[in-house]
Protein backbone atom coordinates (compact mmCIF):
# COMPACT_ATOMS: atom_id res chain seq x y z
CA UNK A 1 0.00 0.00 0.00
CA UNK A 2 1.14 3.39 -1.14
CA UNK A 3 2.44 5.38 1.85
CA UNK A 4 1.18 8.42 2.25
CA UNK A 5 1.25 10.39 5.24
CA UNK A 6 3.29 11.28 8.27
CA UNK A 7 2.25 11.87 12.02
CA UNK A 8 4.74 14.43 14.01
CA UNK A 9 3.82 14.60 17.71
CA UNK A 10 4.92 17.04 20.42
CA UNK A 11 5.38 15.88 23.99
CA UNK A 12 4.77 19.49 25.61
CA UNK A 13 4.93 20.42 29.32
CA UNK A 14 1.43 20.90 29.49
CA UNK A 15 -0.08 19.25 26.68
CA UNK A 16 0.66 16.70 23.75
CA UNK A 17 -0.25 17.64 20.55
CA UNK A 18 -0.26 14.99 17.31
CA UNK A 19 -1.07 16.44 13.83
CA UNK A 20 -1.44 14.14 10.46
CA UNK A 21 -0.01 15.49 7.63
CA UNK A 22 0.33 14.56 3.89
CA UNK A 23 4.06 14.15 2.60
CA UNK A 24 3.83 17.54 1.25
CA UNK A 25 3.15 19.26 4.49
CA UNK A 26 -0.71 19.55 4.47
CA UNK A 27 -2.72 19.25 7.54
CA UNK A 28 -5.12 16.51 7.54
CA UNK A 29 -6.14 16.27 11.11
CA UNK A 30 -4.89 17.08 14.69
CA UNK A 31 -5.62 17.08 18.39
CA UNK A 32 -4.48 17.52 22.02
CA UNK A 33 -5.10 16.89 25.29
CA UNK A 34 -3.32 18.27 28.85
CA UNK A 35 -0.83 16.23 30.62
CA UNK A 36 -0.87 16.45 34.23
CA UNK A 37 1.99 18.23 36.33
CA UNK A 38 2.12 17.45 39.99
CA UNK A 39 3.85 19.64 43.02
CA UNK A 40 4.14 17.01 45.63
CA UNK A 41 6.40 20.14 47.61
CA UNK A 42 7.08 23.64 46.86
CA UNK A 43 10.10 23.70 44.43
CA UNK A 44 9.56 20.79 43.17
CA UNK A 45 7.61 19.62 39.90
CA UNK A 46 6.96 16.18 38.58
CA UNK A 47 5.52 14.43 35.80
CA UNK A 48 4.60 10.80 34.96
CA UNK A 49 6.33 9.35 31.92
CA UNK A 50 3.09 6.73 31.16
CA UNK A 51 1.05 10.13 31.23
CA UNK A 52 2.82 11.17 28.30
CA UNK A 53 2.65 7.65 26.54
CA UNK A 54 -1.18 7.44 27.64
CA UNK A 55 -2.08 11.01 26.13
CA UNK A 56 0.29 9.97 22.54
CA UNK A 57 -1.92 7.14 21.96
CA UNK A 58 -4.85 9.36 23.19
CA UNK A 59 -4.11 11.88 20.11
CA UNK A 60 -2.90 9.83 17.71
CA UNK A 61 -6.16 7.41 17.58
CA UNK A 62 -8.16 10.63 17.47
CA UNK A 63 -6.41 11.91 14.25
CA UNK A 64 -6.70 8.74 12.58
CA UNK A 65 -9.89 8.38 12.96
CA UNK A 66 -11.27 11.67 12.80
CA UNK A 67 -9.20 11.22 9.20
CA UNK A 68 -10.65 8.46 8.31
CA UNK A 69 -7.10 7.18 7.11
CA UNK A 70 -5.87 3.87 6.50
CA UNK A 71 -3.56 3.51 8.94
CA UNK A 72 -1.47 1.30 6.69
CA UNK A 73 -0.86 4.45 4.82
CA UNK A 74 0.96 6.22 7.15
CA UNK A 75 5.29 5.76 6.26
CA UNK A 76 6.52 7.10 9.52
CA UNK A 77 5.85 8.89 13.18
CA UNK A 78 8.86 11.05 14.92
CA UNK A 79 8.15 12.67 18.52
CA UNK A 80 9.55 15.77 19.66
CA UNK A 81 9.57 16.57 23.76
CA UNK A 82 9.95 19.53 25.68
CA UNK A 83 14.26 19.22 26.09
CA UNK A 84 15.58 20.33 29.65
CA UNK A 85 13.76 17.81 31.64
CA UNK A 86 14.93 14.21 32.35
CA UNK A 87 12.94 10.70 33.57
CA UNK A 88 14.99 7.34 34.38
CA UNK A 89 13.97 4.13 33.36
CA UNK A 90 14.43 0.69 34.76
CA UNK A 91 15.75 -2.64 32.91
CA UNK A 92 12.51 -3.23 31.49
CA UNK A 93 12.11 0.09 30.28
CA UNK A 94 9.51 1.06 32.95
CA UNK A 95 10.13 4.35 35.12
CA UNK A 96 12.51 4.07 37.77
CA UNK A 97 10.81 7.59 39.50
CA UNK A 98 8.71 10.17 38.19
CA UNK A 99 9.81 12.76 35.22
CA UNK A 100 12.11 15.25 36.74
CA UNK A 101 10.34 18.89 34.80
CA UNK A 102 12.83 21.53 33.45
CA UNK A 103 10.33 23.43 35.97
CA UNK A 104 11.76 21.84 38.95
CA UNK A 105 14.40 23.80 40.57
CA UNK A 106 15.59 21.25 43.77
CA UNK A 107 18.65 20.57 41.98
CA UNK A 108 19.99 24.21 42.20
CA UNK A 109 22.94 23.04 44.52
CA UNK A 110 24.31 21.30 41.80
CA UNK A 111 23.85 23.99 39.53
CA UNK A 112 25.78 26.24 41.82
CA UNK A 113 28.64 22.76 42.53
CA UNK A 114 29.06 22.31 38.74
CA UNK A 115 29.35 25.98 37.84
CA UNK A 116 31.97 25.87 40.66
CA UNK A 117 34.27 23.32 39.79
CA UNK A 118 34.02 23.36 36.27
CA UNK A 119 31.48 26.20 35.08
CA UNK A 120 33.74 27.26 32.12
CA UNK A 121 35.07 23.74 31.05
CA UNK A 122 31.31 22.61 31.21
CA UNK A 123 30.27 25.72 29.32
CA UNK A 124 32.96 24.58 26.40
CA UNK A 125 32.32 21.07 25.69
CA UNK A 126 28.54 21.18 26.13
CA UNK A 127 27.84 24.39 24.60
CA UNK A 128 25.36 25.06 27.60
CA UNK A 129 26.83 26.78 30.76
CA UNK A 130 25.74 24.49 34.10
CA UNK A 131 21.90 25.38 34.56
CA UNK A 132 18.62 23.43 35.49
CA UNK A 133 18.89 20.77 32.91
CA UNK A 134 19.93 16.80 32.55
CA UNK A 135 22.98 17.25 34.47
CA UNK A 136 22.18 19.26 37.64
CA UNK A 137 19.31 16.67 37.94
CA UNK A 138 21.34 13.60 37.49
CA UNK A 139 23.94 14.47 40.46
CA UNK A 140 21.10 15.21 41.89
CA UNK A 141 18.94 11.77 41.78
CA UNK A 142 22.97 10.11 42.30
CA UNK A 143 23.58 12.07 45.81
CA UNK A 144 19.99 12.77 47.33
CA UNK A 145 18.12 9.56 45.89
CA UNK A 146 21.03 6.90 45.63
CA UNK A 147 18.61 3.54 45.46
CA UNK A 148 16.68 5.21 42.90
CA UNK A 149 20.07 6.23 40.77
CA UNK A 150 21.52 3.07 41.75
CA UNK A 151 17.44 1.03 39.92
CA UNK A 152 17.91 3.71 37.09
CA UNK A 153 19.31 1.77 34.18
CA UNK A 154 19.40 4.96 31.24
CA UNK A 155 17.95 8.40 31.78
CA UNK A 156 15.67 9.44 28.76
CA UNK A 157 13.86 11.90 27.25
CA UNK A 158 9.28 12.31 27.41
CA UNK A 159 10.48 11.19 23.52
CA UNK A 160 12.53 8.16 23.79
CA UNK A 161 10.24 6.96 26.51
CA UNK A 162 6.86 6.96 24.36
CA UNK A 163 9.23 6.04 20.82
CA UNK A 164 10.76 2.78 23.03
CA UNK A 165 7.32 1.85 24.78
CA UNK A 166 6.04 2.04 20.81
CA UNK A 167 8.79 -0.03 19.96
CA UNK A 168 9.39 -2.39 22.70
CA UNK A 169 12.46 -1.58 23.29
CA UNK A 170 14.90 -2.69 25.68
CA UNK A 171 16.80 -0.33 28.29
CA UNK A 172 20.04 -1.25 26.49
CA UNK A 173 18.93 0.55 23.18
CA UNK A 174 17.74 3.72 24.98
CA UNK A 175 18.96 6.60 23.06
CA UNK A 176 19.39 10.34 22.42
CA UNK A 177 19.05 12.11 19.78
CA UNK A 178 22.26 14.89 19.27
CA UNK A 179 19.29 18.10 19.23
CA UNK A 180 19.15 17.59 23.13
CA UNK A 181 22.79 17.41 23.95
CA UNK A 182 23.60 20.47 24.71
CA UNK A 183 21.23 20.16 28.12
CA UNK A 184 22.81 16.66 29.12
CA UNK A 185 25.54 18.62 31.27
CA UNK A 186 28.14 15.81 30.06
CA UNK A 187 28.15 15.08 26.50
CA UNK A 188 31.00 16.64 24.14
CA UNK A 189 28.74 18.30 21.86
CA UNK A 190 30.95 19.14 18.91
CA UNK A 191 32.25 15.49 18.52
CA UNK A 192 28.53 14.23 19.68
CA UNK A 193 29.41 11.73 22.05
CA UNK A 194 29.46 11.28 25.98
CA UNK A 195 32.64 13.14 27.70
CA UNK A 196 35.21 11.01 29.14
CA UNK A 197 36.25 14.00 30.73
CA UNK A 198 33.01 15.42 32.77
CA UNK A 199 31.81 11.95 33.23
CA UNK A 200 35.08 11.23 35.23
CA UNK A 201 34.83 14.86 37.11
CA UNK A 202 31.23 14.42 38.46
CA UNK A 203 31.33 10.31 38.88
CA UNK A 204 28.60 9.63 36.40
CA UNK A 205 28.72 6.27 35.38
CA UNK A 206 28.28 6.54 31.43
CA UNK A 207 26.62 2.93 31.33
CA UNK A 208 23.38 5.07 33.09
CA UNK A 209 24.03 7.15 29.06
CA UNK A 210 21.76 6.73 26.51
CA UNK A 211 23.44 6.43 23.01
CA UNK A 212 23.57 9.67 20.72
CA UNK A 213 21.69 9.04 17.70
CA UNK A 214 20.71 11.16 14.66
CA UNK A 215 16.98 12.28 14.21
CA UNK A 216 16.29 10.25 11.34
CA UNK A 217 17.45 7.24 12.72
CA UNK A 218 15.02 4.27 12.74
CA UNK A 219 15.02 3.61 16.03
CA UNK A 220 12.18 0.59 15.63
CA UNK A 221 8.53 -0.34 14.48
CA UNK A 222 5.01 -0.55 16.03
CA UNK A 223 4.80 -3.31 17.57
CA UNK A 224 1.44 -5.47 17.52
CA UNK A 225 0.90 -4.29 21.27
CA UNK A 226 1.49 -0.79 20.46
CA UNK A 227 -0.43 -0.56 17.47
CA UNK A 228 -4.28 -1.49 18.99
CA UNK A 229 -3.39 0.95 21.84
CA UNK A 230 -2.39 3.63 19.08
CA UNK A 231 -4.68 2.79 16.52
CA UNK A 232 -1.59 2.50 14.15
CA UNK A 233 -0.49 -0.75 11.71
CA UNK A 234 2.13 -2.77 13.02
CA UNK A 235 5.48 -2.10 11.70
CA UNK A 236 5.17 1.60 11.09
CA UNK A 237 8.47 3.24 10.95
CA UNK A 238 9.20 5.27 14.20
CA UNK A 239 12.29 7.88 14.04
CA UNK A 240 14.52 9.04 16.74
CA UNK A 241 13.11 12.32 16.65
CA UNK A 242 14.29 15.85 17.68
CA UNK A 243 13.92 18.47 20.87
CA UNK A 244 10.75 20.73 20.41
CA UNK A 245 12.59 24.48 19.85
CA UNK A 246 15.22 22.13 17.33
CA UNK A 247 11.63 20.62 15.28
CA UNK A 248 10.02 24.48 15.52
CA UNK A 249 13.43 25.57 13.53
CA UNK A 250 13.27 22.93 11.28
CA UNK A 251 9.60 23.81 10.65
CA UNK A 252 9.96 27.31 10.19
CA UNK A 253 12.65 26.60 7.25
CA UNK A 254 15.46 27.84 9.65
CA UNK A 255 18.27 26.04 7.40
CA UNK A 256 20.68 28.99 6.03
CA UNK A 257 23.32 30.48 8.20
CA UNK A 258 22.47 33.96 9.16
CA UNK A 259 18.86 33.01 9.44
CA UNK A 260 16.99 33.87 12.64
CA UNK A 261 13.58 32.26 14.43
CA UNK A 262 12.10 33.97 16.54
CA UNK A 263 9.67 32.37 19.23
CA UNK A 264 7.26 35.22 20.19
CA UNK A 265 5.23 33.20 23.23
CA UNK A 266 4.79 32.53 26.54
CA UNK A 267 9.06 32.77 26.99
CA UNK A 268 10.15 34.83 23.64
CA UNK A 269 13.29 32.63 22.27
CA UNK A 270 15.97 33.89 19.90
CA UNK A 271 17.54 31.03 18.16
CA UNK A 272 20.09 32.13 15.01
CA UNK A 273 21.06 29.46 12.63
CA UNK A 274 24.89 29.03 12.03
CA UNK A 275 27.49 26.29 10.31
CA UNK A 276 30.05 26.85 12.95
CA UNK A 277 30.13 25.71 17.10
CA UNK A 278 30.63 28.79 19.11
CA UNK A 279 29.94 28.14 22.47
CA UNK A 280 29.48 31.14 24.68
CA UNK A 281 32.23 30.56 27.38
CA UNK A 282 32.38 34.58 28.41
CA UNK A 283 28.83 35.46 28.82
CA UNK A 284 27.20 31.93 29.10
CA UNK A 285 23.94 33.78 27.84
CA UNK A 286 23.69 31.78 24.15
CA UNK A 287 23.16 27.75 24.10
CA UNK A 288 24.49 26.39 21.42
CA UNK A 289 21.81 23.09 20.32
CA UNK A 290 22.93 21.53 17.07
CA UNK A 291 20.44 22.20 14.40
CA UNK A 292 18.22 18.96 12.88
CA UNK A 293 20.15 19.72 9.97
CA UNK A 294 24.36 17.98 10.04
CA UNK A 295 26.82 20.65 10.31
CA UNK A 296 24.52 23.63 11.43
CA UNK A 297 23.74 24.75 14.75
CA UNK A 298 21.29 26.57 16.55
CA UNK A 299 22.66 28.82 19.03
CA UNK A 300 19.50 30.19 21.24
CA UNK A 301 18.44 32.60 24.21
CA UNK A 302 15.29 33.20 25.52
CA UNK A 303 13.23 35.82 27.91
CA UNK A 304 11.35 33.25 30.80
CA UNK A 305 8.58 35.63 30.39
CA UNK A 306 8.69 37.73 27.48
CA UNK A 307 4.94 37.22 26.59
CA UNK A 308 3.67 37.01 30.27
CA UNK A 309 5.11 40.49 30.89
CA UNK A 310 2.42 42.16 27.91
CA UNK A 311 -0.65 39.69 29.84
CA UNK A 312 0.60 41.13 33.46
CA UNK A 313 0.99 44.59 32.13
CA UNK A 314 -2.87 44.58 30.75
CA UNK A 315 -4.43 42.69 33.87
CA UNK A 316 -2.43 44.93 36.41
CA UNK A 317 -2.40 48.30 34.37
CA UNK A 318 -4.89 48.52 31.68
CA UNK A 319 -7.55 46.02 32.14
CA UNK A 320 -8.96 48.23 35.40
CA UNK A 321 -12.26 49.66 35.96
CA UNK A 322 -14.00 48.30 33.39
CA UNK A 323 -16.56 47.05 34.67
CA UNK A 324 -18.23 43.69 33.88
CA UNK A 325 -18.04 44.24 30.37
CA UNK A 326 -14.65 43.08 29.50
CA UNK A 327 -13.67 43.21 25.96
CA UNK A 328 -11.53 39.89 24.71
CA UNK A 329 -8.09 39.82 25.26
CA UNK A 330 -7.19 40.41 21.10
CA UNK A 331 -9.77 43.74 21.40
CA UNK A 332 -7.61 44.74 24.41
CA UNK A 333 -4.40 44.40 22.73
CA UNK A 334 -5.11 45.95 19.61
CA UNK A 335 -6.60 48.74 21.92
CA UNK A 336 -3.31 48.74 23.59
CA UNK A 337 -1.28 48.53 20.42
CA UNK A 338 -3.24 51.27 18.69
CA UNK A 339 -2.04 53.88 21.61
CA UNK A 340 1.50 53.22 21.56
CA UNK A 341 1.85 53.63 17.68
CA UNK A 342 1.84 57.02 18.78
CA UNK A 343 4.81 56.67 21.10
CA UNK A 344 8.23 57.56 19.28
CA UNK A 345 10.87 54.72 18.92
CA UNK A 346 12.99 55.13 21.98
CA UNK A 347 9.65 55.89 24.29
CA UNK A 348 11.49 59.03 24.96
CA UNK A 349 14.30 57.24 27.50
CA UNK A 350 11.83 55.13 29.31
CA UNK A 351 13.70 51.53 29.70
CA UNK A 352 12.09 48.12 30.92
CA UNK A 353 13.52 45.40 32.32
CA UNK A 354 11.53 42.09 31.38
CA UNK A 355 13.10 39.84 33.84
CA UNK A 356 10.40 39.91 36.38
CA UNK A 357 10.95 36.10 37.18
CA UNK A 358 14.54 36.18 37.32
CA UNK A 359 17.04 36.27 34.18
CA UNK A 360 17.51 33.10 32.10
CA UNK A 361 20.13 34.26 29.52
CA UNK A 362 22.76 34.78 31.43
CA UNK A 363 21.64 32.62 34.61
CA UNK A 364 20.55 34.92 37.62
CA UNK A 365 17.83 34.06 39.64
CA UNK A 366 18.03 37.21 41.77
CA UNK A 367 16.90 39.82 39.13
CA UNK A 368 13.19 41.12 38.53
CA UNK A 369 11.74 43.43 36.01
CA UNK A 370 11.67 47.36 36.62
CA UNK A 371 11.28 50.38 34.52
CA UNK A 372 14.07 53.19 34.31
CA UNK A 373 13.73 56.73 33.14
CA UNK A 374 10.21 57.52 33.99
CA UNK A 375 9.33 61.38 33.96
CA UNK A 376 5.89 63.29 33.84
CA UNK A 377 5.49 63.29 30.11
CA UNK A 378 5.28 59.47 29.75
CA UNK A 379 1.80 57.72 29.60
CA UNK A 380 0.55 54.48 29.67
CA UNK A 381 1.03 54.01 26.14
CA UNK A 382 5.06 54.62 26.71
CA UNK A 383 4.80 51.96 29.76
CA UNK A 384 3.69 49.46 27.31
CA UNK A 385 5.54 50.28 24.28
CA UNK A 386 8.84 49.65 26.68
CA UNK A 387 7.68 46.64 27.35
CA UNK A 388 7.64 45.92 23.66
CA UNK A 389 11.13 47.40 23.12
CA UNK A 390 12.99 44.97 25.88
CA UNK A 391 12.30 42.25 24.56
CA UNK A 392 14.20 43.72 21.25
CA UNK A 393 16.52 44.86 23.36
CA UNK A 394 17.08 41.73 25.02
CA UNK A 395 17.68 40.05 21.25
CA UNK A 396 19.77 42.63 20.39
CA UNK A 397 22.00 41.86 23.06
CA UNK A 398 22.15 37.97 21.78
CA UNK A 399 23.12 39.05 18.25
CA UNK A 400 25.85 41.02 19.52
CA UNK A 401 27.31 38.14 21.41
CA UNK A 402 26.63 36.24 18.44
CA UNK A 403 28.63 38.77 15.88
CA UNK A 404 31.34 38.81 18.62
CA UNK A 405 32.16 35.00 18.24
CA UNK A 406 31.23 34.56 14.87
CA UNK A 407 32.31 37.54 12.84
CA UNK A 408 32.12 37.23 9.53
CA UNK A 409 27.92 36.08 10.07
CA UNK A 410 25.49 38.37 8.71
CA UNK A 411 21.63 38.42 9.22
CA UNK A 412 19.71 37.62 5.89
CA UNK A 413 16.28 37.78 7.64
CA UNK A 414 14.08 37.22 11.05
CA UNK A 415 10.82 34.64 10.78
CA UNK A 416 8.71 34.97 13.77
CA UNK A 417 6.20 32.99 15.11
CA UNK A 418 4.11 32.86 17.99
CA UNK A 419 1.25 34.56 19.92
CA UNK A 420 3.61 37.95 19.20
CA UNK A 421 3.75 37.56 15.37
CA UNK A 422 0.39 38.49 15.04
CA UNK A 423 1.32 41.89 16.62
CA UNK A 424 2.53 44.67 13.19
CA UNK A 425 4.08 46.88 15.67
CA UNK A 426 6.14 44.66 17.45
CA UNK A 427 7.33 43.25 14.56
CA UNK A 428 8.30 46.38 13.27
CA UNK A 429 10.53 47.62 16.42
CA UNK A 430 12.29 44.14 16.60
CA UNK A 431 13.10 44.79 12.76
CA UNK A 432 14.20 48.15 13.61
CA UNK A 433 16.27 47.22 16.64
CA UNK A 434 17.93 44.35 14.89
CA UNK A 435 18.12 45.53 11.88
CA UNK A 436 16.74 42.92 10.27
CA UNK A 437 13.86 41.86 8.10
CA UNK A 438 10.95 40.48 10.05
CA UNK A 439 9.06 37.69 7.96
CA UNK A 440 5.69 36.18 9.34
CA UNK A 441 4.99 32.21 8.18
CA UNK A 442 1.29 31.13 7.90
CA UNK A 443 0.16 28.45 10.33
CA UNK A 444 1.66 27.67 13.36
CA UNK A 445 2.16 24.05 13.70
CA UNK A 446 5.75 24.47 13.05
CA UNK A 447 6.76 21.89 15.73
CA UNK A 448 5.16 18.88 14.80
CA UNK A 449 5.66 19.51 11.05
CA UNK A 450 9.28 19.62 11.67
CA UNK A 451 9.14 16.38 13.59
CA UNK A 452 6.98 14.99 10.85
CA UNK A 453 9.78 16.08 8.47
CA UNK A 454 12.04 14.03 10.45
CA UNK A 455 9.61 11.02 10.10
CA UNK A 456 9.54 11.20 6.23
CA UNK A 457 13.38 11.31 6.24
CA UNK A 458 13.02 8.17 8.21
CA UNK A 459 11.14 6.07 5.64
CA UNK A 460 12.86 7.62 2.88
CA UNK A 461 10.20 9.41 1.65
CA UNK A 462 11.95 12.93 2.18
CA UNK A 463 15.50 13.44 0.56
CA UNK A 464 17.22 16.80 1.37
CA UNK A 465 15.60 18.13 4.51
CA UNK A 466 16.81 21.55 4.38
CA UNK A 467 15.35 22.10 0.66
CA UNK A 468 12.13 20.91 1.87
CA UNK A 469 11.79 22.78 4.75
CA UNK A 470 12.00 25.83 2.87
CA UNK A 471 9.57 24.47 -0.17
CA UNK A 472 7.22 23.51 2.48
CA UNK A 473 7.63 26.82 4.83
CA UNK A 474 4.49 29.32 3.90
CA UNK A 475 5.16 32.81 4.09
CA UNK A 476 2.38 35.15 5.62
CA UNK A 477 2.52 38.78 3.76
CA UNK A 478 5.23 40.88 3.22
CA UNK A 479 8.59 41.19 5.20
CA UNK A 480 9.18 44.32 7.86
CA UNK A 481 11.59 45.70 6.40
CA UNK A 482 13.74 47.63 8.65
CA UNK A 483 13.48 51.35 8.79
CA UNK A 484 16.67 53.46 8.65
CA UNK A 485 15.36 55.92 10.79
CA UNK A 486 14.38 54.06 13.52
CA UNK A 487 18.03 52.03 13.45
CA UNK A 488 19.98 55.28 13.99
CA UNK A 489 17.55 55.70 17.01
CA UNK A 490 17.96 52.15 18.34
CA UNK A 491 21.58 51.55 18.11
CA UNK A 492 22.52 53.57 21.02
CA UNK A 493 19.85 52.69 22.91
CA UNK A 494 20.90 49.17 22.42
CA UNK A 495 23.95 49.85 24.60
CA UNK A 496 21.77 51.93 27.33
CA UNK A 497 20.18 48.87 27.79
CA UNK A 498 22.81 46.38 28.22
CA UNK A 499 24.44 48.52 30.25
CA UNK A 500 21.02 48.68 32.65
CA UNK A 501 20.69 45.28 32.56
CA UNK A 502 24.37 44.64 33.89
CA UNK A 503 23.56 47.52 36.76
CA UNK A 504 20.48 46.11 37.47
CA UNK A 505 22.13 42.45 37.90
CA UNK A 506 24.38 43.58 40.34
CA UNK A 507 22.01 45.52 42.14
CA UNK A 508 19.69 42.37 42.81
CA UNK A 509 22.43 40.54 43.76
CA UNK A 510 23.91 42.62 45.89
CA UNK A 511 24.35 41.09 49.74
CA UNK A 512 22.72 43.87 52.25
Amino acid sequence: MQKKYLIGVDLGTSSTKSALFTINGKKIAEFSVSVPIYYPQPGIVEQNDQDFYDTAAQTIQKIIQDSGIDPREIAAIAFDSQMAGIGMIDEHFQPAARFDSWLDMRCKPYIDLMDRDAGELVTRITGCPPTCDHGSKILWWKNEQPQIYQNTAKYVIPGVYVAGRMAGLKAEDAFIDYTYIHFSGFADNEKMCWSEELCSRFGIDRSKLPRIVNPWDVIGEVTDESAKKFGLAPGTIIAAGAGDTAANALGAGIVRPGMLLDVAGTASVLAGCTDQYAPDVKNRALLSMRSIIPGLWNPLAYIGGGGIALSWFKEQFYNTNRGKSLPDDESLYAEMLAATKNVTPGCEGLLFSPHLGGRICPSSAAMRGAWIGASWSHTQAHFFRAILESVAYEYAYYLEILRALLPNLTFSEARVVGGGAKGDLWNQIKADVLAVPYQRLQGKEFGSWGIAMVAGKAAGVIENLAEFAIQTSSLSGNPFQPIEQNIKIYHPIIQKYIHMENMLNSYFNQNI
